[in-house]
């Protein structure tokens, strides 16, 4: 038997892969007789003794390829990609019709593209799944099933704004949908609880901060700055928030000065969330690359004070408070 599973969420994915695993019998005999192999630079001929190996003491043999299908992907900037046939995998489909019927192997791979000469190749021969991220209704909905499943329920403001902060990063929802459950005991998760327990709640002041630092409103920037050290941020992790943000800005520009696609350039940055993809954007669209590229050296420089102790008794409060000052002033 040959599964097939690629796809960008990676969450729904091994969930699939650990269904097939559950299918095949007892966990610790399966556990003997299973193989993982990376596709990168496997051979077939190593691909099909592995999978001749007759299981121990177990009706099956699991074996598991990661990334096999990615070497076939055709790359933008390339005419064609290698074919199976020409890298010594002509054979591949062949030996699946005459593979034992004690091996179950699956192939599990990233984004790939439909056109992908491997998949094309072996999808009929096999049980295909593709896991796209989840969107709108599809992925609220998932949320809310999350929750259902431990006994909670989660308002539709908390819900859309989880959404925003998070992504569609499905593993991180669910982590942070179990910890929202467990600190409501009970009750309904509101939109406040989000905004006090959620990790990306305190990264989105951090945006908005950068924001305010951007427009030159020291006010705003400054309120923001305590309002994080109230919650318990201390300065350094700070900086390293406000120094990373404005990398991924300076990064966006550079993409869309090349015209990447929105995409392509949450792919590049490793950006999930459309709130926090859109974000970097509109910071990168409206900035030139002179100011970030200034503010982004006032910022090492703090970070050299703060570690030196340039300003005696500071532990890096005061030396945030004006490094705010100095970067809302007039710049290029």
């Amino acid at each position: 038997m040959l599964y097939i599973l690629y796809g960008e969420d990676d969450f729904s994915l091994r969930q699939a892969l650990a269904e097939i695993k559950e299918g095949l019998g007892d966990k610790e005999l399966l556990a003997t007789n299973t193989t993982i192999l990376q596709g990168q630079n496997l051979t077939l001929q190593q691909l099909i003794i592995t999978c001749d190996t007759l299981p121990f003491l177990a009706p099956k043999r699991l074996v598991i390829v990661e990334g096999l299908l990615s070497r076939f992907e055709l790359q933008d900037k390339e005419k064609h990609a290698p074919r199976p046939k020409d890298s010594g995998w002509q054979a591949f489909g062949e030996y699946i019709n005459r593979m034992s019927e004690s091996t179950v192997l699956v192939l599990v791979d990233g984004e790939l593209k439909r056109s992908n000469p491997a998949l094309v190749e072996l999808a009929p021969l096999a049980k295909v799944r593709e896991f796209k991220y989840l969107k709108g209704d599809r992925l609220r909905d998932w949320m809310q099933s999350r929750a259902k499943n431990l006994n909670c329920n989660i308002s539709s403001p908390a819900l859309r704004l989880l959404s925003e902060l998070v992504g569609s990063n499905l593993g991180l929802l669910a982590l942070e949908i179990d910890k929202l459950c467990l600190c409501a005991q009970g009750r309904r998760v509101e939109a406040n609880d989000v905004k006090s327990l959620v990790a990306y709640a305190q990264e989105t002041n951090v945006f908005n901060m950068v924001d305010a630092i951007l427009e030159r409103n020291a006010s705003k920037a400054t309120r923001l700055l305590h309002l994080l050290e109230e919650e318990g941020a201390a300065p350094p992790y700070l900086l390293f928030m406000i120094t990373r943000q404005l990398r991924m800005v300076i990064q966006a520009k550079d993409m869309l000065q090349q015209k990447h696609a929105s995409a392509d350039m949450g792919h590049g940055l490793g950006i999930t969330s459309d709130y926090v993809l859109q974000k970097v954007r509109e910071q990168a669209r409206t900035h030139s690359i002179e100011q970030l590229k200034v503010i982004y050296r006032k910022l090492l420089d703090t970070d050299i004070s703060i570690k030196t102790g340039k300003i005696k008794g500071d532990r890096g409060e005061l030396a945030l408070d004006l490094l705010i000052c100095e970067l809302c002033e007039e710049h290029p």
